[in-house]
């Protein structure tokens, strides 16, 4: 199995690893910091260097897509490819990562507060850096909906709220339906070990994604539109900026 690094360190840069299978242009490392797409959350992308046997200089592959399959994740590579066994050095691009831990943040921090006004469950959502969308479970949306989501969510990310990370035995957290806050459960039955992300005070639910150490890292949101999504669906899609929209 792949080791995840990045579910204890989100902030772990960079790493070394032990290759376990080579396949059409894919790696399997025994251990990585790369985040495989999954969860609404996309793949990390950076770099792998490493030096084989008897070359004269060490090599290195860009990191172009990251998935997981089972318990192993998948590196794809654009470059020379290490063999099995080879130990390689890891380099996540961090200005990617980064955008995608303040962005999911923004989402969860977006999703306490709609839980918290109107007590609705997630239905869907997607992300990219500095870029999202959130469906829930609302109808009928109150007056001036969007405006007033935007205020409460800056609020919130003003108030510098800590994010910790935890992780319960499976029975433990399936005892808690509070930490769903989706509609479907997105926690694989194979897991005996669940995750769980608290944004103190506000937030906390099962979740294997990447996020900022507090809602102040985030910077502040933009709501760029509120729209019907079929009967009681409602999405929101957001920006995510470094301080806060002029008013």
């Amino acid at each position: 199995m792949t080791e995840l690094l990045h579910q204890r360190d989100a902030y772990l840069r960079t790493f070394s690893g032990r290759v376990l299978r080579v396949h059409e242009g894919e790696v399997v490392l025994d251990r990585t910091a790369f985040y495989a797409t999954g969860g609404g959350q996309p793949h990390d992308t950076g770099v792998l260097s490493f030096q084989p046997e008897g070359a004269p200089g060490p090599r290195q592959a860009q990191v172009t897509s990251v998935r997981k399959e089972g318990d192993l994740v998948w590196h794809s590579l654009d470059g020379p490819l290490p063999s099995e066994g080879d130990t390689v050095q890891g380099e996540i691009d961090w200005n990617r990562r980064h955008a995608l831990m303040r962005t999911h943040t923004a989402l969860h921090v977006l999703c306490g507060v709609i839980y918290t006004e109107w007590g609705v469950p997630v239905t869907g959502g997607n992300m990219e850096p500095l870029s999202a969308r959130m469906d829930f479970e609302l109808d009928p949306t109150p007056e001036g909906f969007g405006t007033l989501v935007e205020e409460l969510v800056n609020k919130e990310l003003a108030e510098d709220r800590p994010i910790e990370v935890s992780f319960l035995p499976r029975s433990e957290a399936a005892a808690d339906p509070a930490l769903i806050r989706t509609k479907v459960s997105l926690v694989p039955d194979h897991v005996a070990e669940v995750r769980v992300v608290d944004i103190v005070g506000l937030d906390r639910q099962a979740d294997g994604g990447l996020h900022v150490r507090s809602t102040a890292e985030v910077g502040a949101v933009r709501v760029l539109k509120t729209e019907s999504k079929g009967k009681g669906n409602k999405r929101v899609r957001i920006e995510v900026l470094d301080r806060a929209p002029a008013p």
